[in-house]
């Protein structure tokens, strides 16, 4: 969440970040919200201590009258404070994260700015077969069972095509626990105040499958995880930054995705994915962006894979996050970059809603938190479109072979 009493402060400065987002409006109900609980407390506070102060020595029967009058003001002053705190910190939840002054303007996908490119786009003189094509072909990748067993959007990875992706989250973990990242194997079930407090509630639970019986719900990411690792934990400024990487498998519902990517596994609802996270002091959080960027980077380059860097528009932020990169690959089949990473700087955002704070010169400081991907099979349908042949024979970059994927992909299962 943001920091309210630095809006109260500064509230036009506030106002004019959170505008760039949209979230102008919402930020003026916000401050009358908080306007109106701050009169409502001092008017608590006020009754209370003139109820103690009429409580001493042996009342008069016009002091009892008196007392029961205050008694039932301060009842009614506290029923409408727990209403306007209620009220106050569900339009506080709503609020975005400020924007980084360095974000791209604009409220849609399209307003992303182009920060480079790499690679060269490959040319072919045969007629490409899309992931989809190929891998109902040849048995890889089987959306019609999925769909059998699970409904739309779910997929058997087989044969060839499950190990090339394992060998990719197990070629990405190799490269970040190298870099110092500590690797996790956490819940990919969590509980309402995590999702709260990483930002994907409020604002995201229409994409979020919700387990009413257990009150639990199912992470889309394992940022969720990662980030509630530390909830209501001191750290030390010693121990900053502290890296984690992690490997789980995660559940969308796709709410917004209706008509978009319907064949093939480019958009599913069950996947899997390597995450990185970071927790560091607030001064270090704009380079440890950069760095986390570099790395998504040196991933894709190791891959082959022709992509480009887009600084994401402020409206098109998730909730928590100040600014956000997007690596896209090239897909020569679809003709056009699709995202295969994200990497996210979210400033104090969740460490505010986590309370996860770090000591330094004696004082209490929130952390800064940082997340980005490592890998989803993303990368592994651009491999697919990118390296094959005229016979449909994909071939297997060397960095994932070294981790148990063969040199190609184009035998059928049991062929």
């Amino acid at each position: 969440m943001i920091d309210l009493k630095a809006a109260r402060s500064d509230p036009e400065a506030y106002r004019a970040a959170l505008a760039r987002r949209g979230a102008a409006e919402d930020f003026d109900a916000l401050l009358d919200a908080d306007s109106r609980w701050r009169s409502l407390t001092e008017r608590s506070e006020a009754l209370r201590s003139a109820q103690k102060s009429s409580s001493r020595g042996k009342p008069t029967p016009e002091q009892i009258e008196q007392l029961r009058q205050l008694r039932d003001e301060l009842d009614q002053a506290q029923e409408d404070l727990a209403q306007a705190t209620q009220h106050r910190d569900a339009l506080l939840a709503r609020i975005p994260n400020l924007p980084d002054p360095t974000a791209a303007d604009g409220m849609d996908e399209e307003d992303a700015q182009l920060v480079r490119t790499w690679g060269e786009r490959p040319k072919f003189e045969f007629e490409l077969r899309d992931t989809t094509e190929l891998g109902s072909a040849l048995g890889w990748i089987d959306m019609a069972r999925g769909a059998r067993l699970s409904g739309s959007r779910f997929a058997y990875r087989i044969g060839d095509v499950a190990l090339a992706e394992m060998a990719l989250y197990r070629y990405v973990i190799d490269k970040l626990t190298r870099r110092g990242f500590l690797l996790v194997l956490p819940p990919v079930l969590a509980g309402e105040r995590a999702m709260y407090g990483t930002g994907f509630l409020p604002t995201e639970e229409s994409n979020l499958y919700h387990l009413e019986h257990d009150d639990l719900y199912l992470t889309g990411t394992s940022e969720v995880a990662l980030a509630g690792i530390h909830t209501d934990e001191r750290l030390e400024e010693d121990q900053l930054p502290a890296r984690y990487t992690a490997f789980t498998t995660n559940f969308r519902r796709e709410a917004g995705a209706a008509g978009k990517d319907t064949r093939g596994m480019f958009r599913v609802h069950q996947f899997d994915k390597v995450e990185m996270f970071v927790y560091c002091l607030p001064e270090e959080s704009r380079q440890i962006h950069d760095t986390l960027l570099s790395y998504e980077e040196e991933i894709a380059q190791e891959l082959g894979l022709p992509y480009r860097v887009m600084n994401i528009a402020v409206g098109d932020l998730g909730a928590p996050a100040a600014k956000k990169y997007d690596i896209e690959a090239w897909f020569p089949v679809q003709r056009r970059y699709r995202e295969v990473t994200s990497c996210s700087n979210t400033t104090d955002y969740q460490a505010r809603r986590l309370n996860i704070r770090f000591r330094r010169d004696g004082k209490l400081e929130f952390v800064h938190t940082l997340n980005g991907t490592g890998a989803t099979a993303r990368a592994l349908l651009s491999i697919m479109e990118n390296f094959q042949d005229e016979a449909g024979t994909v071939a297997v970059p060397e960095t994932l072979q070294r981790f148990g994927a063969p040199a190609t992909i184009g035998t059928p299962p049991g062929g």
